[in-house]
């Protein structure tokens, strides 16, 4: 039995939870992500030792559902630049449509204080940026005060496309009475605007949102020898796809995983 099939059983093995109680319980738009880059075939182990109550989201029968996410970036890469260089005042832009349940939602990432992420979005009808699109991320980043805001999302064009299973956890609350989420991306790929591609299927991101403290899969993870790893899906796909761009801040995920990744070929991106 292949490591996706374990990891896919163990899910099902789960309770299950709808997307209105799980938003409900552990919304978490403003949040503390810790992500970690494991090997799929370390995955089980963790589920199978998730606290009592956990539950994994159903959507018409299925835990892991398909996402795309199209990233949009200056032609001086500035989204790129302030993430791998850890400006202070930091921003990501990106279309993510939900390829089974459907719809798609412009959303902008900016980073707020004590590491914390703010993350606004609004339904758009595909992957360009009309008017009203630039609009709003320009209002998103001059409110957060990223300097030439206007400038910035005008120049805004697609740059890479990451597509990926995605199942989405519900962990109990903690002693304080806070539930907190997780997401597990799995068949993960990366396509560049030139449609150059990548895939790493035997590697799984696991993300955990919770408030200042760490959440109850965090602490499941760190049983199992796992720890946060500095890690962002466009930007370590960005370093993988070209190599001479600056890429100090992802290289231990770039040689631990991506140095193991399979070219993606054109059937495999649609």
């Amino acid at each position: 039995m292949s490591a996706r099939t374990r990891v896919l059983d163990r899910l099902g093995a789960l309770d299950t939870v709808g997307l209105d109680r799980l938003n409900a319980e552990a919304e978490l738009q403003t949040r503390v992500d810790r992500k970690y880059l494991l090997p799929a075939s370390a995955l089980p182990a963790v589920l199978a030792d998730l606290p009592a109550g956990s539950e994994v989201l159903e959507i018409d029968g299925e835990h892991a559902l398909r996402y795309a996410s199209q990233y949009f970036d200056t032609p001086d890469l500035d989204s790129y630049f302030g993430a791998a260089r850890g400006r202070r005042r930091r921003f990501k832009v990106r279309a993510r449509t939900y390829v089974d349940s459907g719809g798609s939602f412009l959303e902008v990432k900016t980073r707020g204080s004590r590491s914390a992420t703010v993350k606004e979005r609004v339904p758009v009808a595909g992957d360009e940026l009309d008017d009203d699109a630039v609009a709003y991320a320009a209002d998103m980043l001059t409110g957060a005060g990223i300097p030439d805001a206007g400038h910035l999302a005008a120049a805004l064009t697609p740059v890479l496309v990451t597509r990926y299973r995605r199942a989405t956890l519900l962990l109990p609350a903690d002693d304080r009475g806070d539930a907190s989420r997780a997401t597990i991306d799995l068949d993960l790929s990366w396509i560049a605007a030139d449609g150059r591609g990548l895939t790493l299927p035997r590697s799984v991101i696991v993300e955990t949102k919770s408030g200042q403290r760490a959440g109850a899969l965090d602490r499941t993870l760190w049983r199992h020898g796992h720890r946060p790893a500095s890690l962002s899906k466009y930007g370590t796909g960005m370093a993988a796809l070209y190599p001479l761009l600056p890429s100090h801040k992802w290289r231990r995920a770039l040689t631990r995983h991506f140095a193991a990744a399979s070219p993606l070929v054109p059937a495999d991106a649609a």
